[in-house]
């Protein structure tokens, strides 16, 4: 068998090993590992003016851009011993170690472990508590023009500006427009989302026919200002990256001035270094515009008062004091207040707690050889009224299926609550996918639908 092929590149006075530098990682365009990695050292400054300092999430698409990607939390290991990393805790309680990179040696070693986007933390390495960056994320809804989200973003920065505060805008590479702004290091997550979604329902309210800050789709319209992306473990692609689209677009920080001018496929991996080298980083004054957050948080204060309390938070977080109901408005068999007390929130965590045990004993009887009814077959058959729905590369594939079963069981689906919904995302040989699962001991019996064909299933081996 031939020897593997292996690229020695000497960077920031490190050799660093490129491993199988022709693999195509974008089919489209016929770019291989090599190519990324000389585009990443050909912007390196720009990138780690983005990236570098900041603990990160490796994801990484280790069949090229045509297949599933998944999140590598926790640092390779073995790894050289100039790869830095940093103990990360997050919502869930777990912690990771994550990479860190300060130089281009670094950044060449993660690209070569199929990395071809950046996906770095808001906070620094030495603060881990307190973000430096609060980050204003314009995602556009089906068919929205791109000339609506740029004029969206310079809406945003009237709004900044006159809270004192300087974003630095770049293209997402992908649909939208990213602004960073850079903060003291002076508040909490939360506080910052907070900040973050007082400007979207300020945005909101400036530019009404075209900008939303509403967290259910169903109540969106134009460009939605994701206000949870500063939620603690949430992670954007940062400046400079390349984006897994088949032409290797590229999140790229414009001016101001070029912004209502700009258009998002001229920025790619074959165009950037030449604008990088000829024109420099248009985000190069960013470290410098720290400001306070101060008054949008006083902004915030004043919604709260005239009865605009938190928004949905994203559905892996703990329910949060204040925050509204976590169901589709469409879909609310009860009236707000009634369904947001702090004694229907109680019953939920006590259902959730009690189907874990329920899992527990299961599993424990299952492994002394009882504790389930076995079926015609000789098979066991859980006691748990658990029924799989979906499983999906995706996980928006995944809550479609969930959505079909609904309309094909409407009965069975108005007993569900919240907790009863389970989407997890599972780890496949080489890549993440989604299952979803539904627990009927809301549902009368008499209403329970049976197990049927998982749809979609998608097989992950």
């Amino acid at each position: 068998m031939a020897a593997r092929k292996v690229e020695v590149l000497t960077v920031a006075g490190r050799e660093v090993s490129i491993s199988n530098p022709d693999k195509v990682c974008f089919p489209a365009a016929g770019y291989t590992k090599i190519d990324l990695v000389n585009y990443y050292m050909a912007v390196a400054n720009g990138a780690l003016r983005g990236a570098g300092g900041r603990p990160m999430a490796l994801k990484r698409f280790v069949n090229g851009v045509d297949n599933e990607a998944f999140f590598q939390k926790r640092a390779p290991d073995p790894r050289p011993d100039w790869i830095e990393t940093v103990e990360l805790s997050f919502p869930s309680g777990r912690t990771a170690d994550e990479i860190v990179i300060r130089d281009a040696a670094q950044l060449a070693w993660i690209i070569n472990l199929a990395c071809i986007d950046l996906n770095p933390h808001p906070v620094r390495a030495d603060d881990l508590d307190h973000p430096d960056e609060l980050r204003v994320d314009l995602d556009p809804g089906p068919g929205v023009p791109w000339d609506d989200i740029r004029r969206v973003a310079l809406v945003a920065r009237e709004s900044l500006a006159e809270h004192g505060l300087v974003g630095w805008p770049k293209t997402s590479g992908s649909r939208g427009i990213h602004i960073n702004v850079r903060i003291e290091t002076r508040w909490t997550f939360p506080e910052v989302r907070r900040a973050a979604l007082a400007l979207a329902r300020d945005v909101e309210r400036r530019a009404p026919a075209i900008a939303t800050s509403k967290w259910w789709k169903e109540e969106r319209h134009g460009v939605f200002l994701d206000y949870n992306q500063n939620a603690k473990d949430r992670t954007v692609a940062s400046a400079y990256s390349v984006r897994p689209t088949p032409d290797a677009r590229v999140s790229m920080p414009v001016s101001w001035d070029d912004l209502p001018n700009v258009e998002m496929e001229a920025f790619t991996l074959a165009t950037v270094p030449a604008i990088f080298a000829a024109s420099g980083d248009a985000a190069a004054g960013i470290d410098e515009a720290v400001g306070s957050l101060d008054s949008l948080l006083e902004l915030s204060a004043r919604d709260e008062k005239d009865g605009l309390a938190d928004a949905p938070w994203p559905p892996n977080y703990r329910k949060q004091e204040g925050e509204p109901p976590r169901v589709q408005p469409s879909r609310q068999r009860q009236p707000e207040a009634a369904y947001d007390t702090p004694e229907a929130e109680a019953k939920r965590e006590k259902a959730r707690a009690a189907l874990e045990r329920r899992f527990a004993k299961v599993i424990e009887e299952r492994a002394q050889g009882g504790g389930t009814r076995p079926t015609p077959t000789g098979r066991r058959k859980s006691t748990i009224p658990v029924i799989e729905i979906s499983r999906a590369a995706k996980k928006d594939d995944a809550l479609e299926g969930l959505e079909r079963w609904k309309a094909r069981w409407p009965k069975a689906a108005e007993h569900l609550d919240i907790a009863d919904v389970l989407v997890d995302g599972m780890r496949g040989r080489s890549t993440l996918w989604y299952r979803v699962r539904v627990n009927l001991q809301n549902v009368p019996e008499a209403d329970r639908p049976p197990q049927e064909p998982i749809d979609p299933d998608y097989s992950p081996w």
